[in-house]
């Protein structure tokens, strides 16, 4: 693929590259440059995340979209807008008020100083990476099976998972903090810095809006069977190429991993991931599942009743759920991750050219 994916590159008789251009972006008042994807910054954001996780606080930027979603949701309601049509302008409220708010955040910082922008656009991607709170959840569900404390197991894991906690073992709980592992890998790690390479800070706010939409009104609920449509949508869409590049990255990093194999993690991922509902999730599950050479899932139920009993993985694999399967799913996922943000990292040194430049 040309480096042109990101931009055009600079040539004789063409458009004006580099400091040239950067100068006539500020000089109209608004330098695009601060808002580029970079793979120092990337870099950067993946290991604080990794070192401290993702603090709880009145304004995280999540909890901000989300307490605005829900007041745009009461309004559009008030006015009779709770269809597809409703949730259609709640998409587009959100992304230009957010992606807005992003861009004028940095590239404001940027007119005040050079590490302004460094710093707005770092705290950025820092905040929407959540790998670090993501190996901790799971890490607390695997920390409490391991003392035999259940209960405290089971809360866990309902951090993690929708279904039914009470009736799950120990074993049920570790597995399903594996499967956690899996599907949160795409769309809390490999998706937003997808999208931030593909558009920069703006690329990844809106994953992050279509995201958190998904989360609180992608339901097929009576409430919000029409008005969450758009948003279970667009997740799905902004997912797609993400959960297969993800499917490839868990065979990768599983061919480094001692007793986990790439080999079942590519071949279980190919004929399994439609057993998972929607068009996203088994992919990164059930090639986690081959990975480690066990079968997870099992049967799930929610608010009483027994949805599935399917299993995912080798039929002729032992089920999952003892210390060592987590220990394995876990390096895997964590290199998997140091894979995809790497790889990107490397692609954007390639693509030197600003990508404002297209």
């Amino acid at each position: 693929m040309p480096s042109s994916w990101f931009c055009e590159r600079s040539r004789p008789g063409g458009r004006r590259s580099g400091p040239d251009r950067s100068r006539d972006h500020r000089a109209a008042g608004v330098d695009l440059s601060s808002l580029a994807p970079r793979a120092d910054l990337l870099a950067a954001a993946v290991v604080l995340d990794l070192l401290f996780g993702d603090p709880a606080y009145r304004w995280h930027p999540i909890r901000l979209i989300g307490g605005s979603l829900t007041c745009i949701e009461v309004r559009l309601r008030a006015v009779g807008a709770d269809g597809r049509s409703g949730g259609c302008v709640l998409f587009v409220v959100l992304a230009l008020v957010w992606c807005g708010s992003a861009a004028a955040l940095v590239a404001g910082a940027a007119r005040l100083h050079p590490a302004a922008a460094v710093a707005a656009h770092l705290f950025a991607l820092y905040s929407l990476i959540a790998l670090g709170d993501l190996l901790k959840h799971a890490g607390d569900v695997d920390a409490a099976v391991t003392t035999g404390d259940l209960a405290a197991a089971r809360t866990a894991a309902g951090r993690l998972v929708g279904r039914d906690t009470e009736p799950m073992d120990g074993a049920a709980c570790r597995r399903s903090a594996i499967e956690s592992l899996g599907e949160s890998l795409v769309d809390g790690v490999v998706s937003p810095i997808f999208w931030y390479a593909a558009a920069g800070v703006p690329g990844i706010v809106l994953f992050k809006v279509v995201s958190t939409m998904d989360s609180m009104v992608g339901y097929k609920s009576e409430r919000y069977r029409d008005f969450g449509w758009c948003g279970a949508r667009l997740d799905d869409l902004l997912n797609l190429v993400p959960a297969r590049v993800t499917w490839l990255l868990i065979a990768a990093a599983a061919a480094l991993i001692p007793g986990a194999s790439g080999g079942e993690a590519l071949r279980w991922g190919w004929r399994q991931h439609a057993v998972v509902p929607g068009p996203n999730a088994g992919w990164s599950e059930t090639a986690l599942a081959g990975a480690i050479r066990r079968r997870l899932a099992g049967p799930i139920r929610l608010q009483g009743l027994l949805v599935t009993d399917v299993w995912i993985g080798d039929p002729s694999s032992a089920e999952g759920g003892s210390e060592e399967d987590y220990r394995r799913a876990r390096g895997t996922v964590l290199l998997a991750a140091a894979l995809a943000a790497g790889g990107i990292a490397g692609l954007l040194v390639w693509a030197r050219s600003p990508w404002w430049e297209w």
